[in-house]
């Protein structure tokens, strides 16, 4: 993979990089982009035209301090008690702006479910495998690839769970 082809599918060039370790260079010309943005799940689905739950979405919370990577689908919110029970932790709280981009390398809005600067644990919502495909952010907060979520879950050395917020 060479950088103008990086370059050209407007993934963040950490996430390119970790395409081609992980053999997914064929993904780079399904990469799009978004000039207007797509920061959110709502922004995402929106400019992608599907549903707001093929959207995965990548949040990192500090379990006891400790980063991890929790990936949600975009129409359900994450249980933080679910989360703090999950990981067996004292405490579970949504990490500050400066620890997603230590952990991750990349800004909120723009953090793919994989390609991150450290290794960091991840759990992954069941919801996500309610579809074919889903859609993730490429390392920036105009760029999303589709995925199944399987494979994306894989990638991220996900381990599946329920964490998904219950609506009443």
């Amino acid at each position: 993979m060479t950088t103008s082809a990086a370059e050209e599918s407007g993934a963040h060039p950490r996430f390119a990089e970790a395409l081609s370790e992980l053999g997914l260079d064929d993904l780079h010309p399904r990469i799009r982009r978004f000039p207007d943005g797509a920061r959110t799940a709502v922004e995402a689905a929106e400019a992608i035209g599907c549903e707001l739950s093929q959207i995965c979405k990548s949040l990192i919370f500090a379990a006891d301090g400790v980063p991890v990577l929790v990936l949600m689908d975009g129409a359900s919110r994450v249980d933080l008690e679910l989360v703090r029970r999950e990981l067996g932790a004292e405490k579970v709280t949504r990490a500050r702006a400066e620890l997603v981009r230590e952990t991750t390398g990349y800004a909120i809005g723009g953090v793919p479910p994989f390609g991150h600067r450290t290794r960091t644990r991840v759990l992954a919502d069941r919801s996500l495998l309610d579809h074919d495909t889903v859609w993730a952010a490429a390392g920036t907060p105009h760029t999303v690839f589709p995925m199944d979520p399987k494979t994306l879950i894989a990638h991220a050395g996900g381990t599946l769970v329920d964490v998904r917020e219950q609506t009443a």
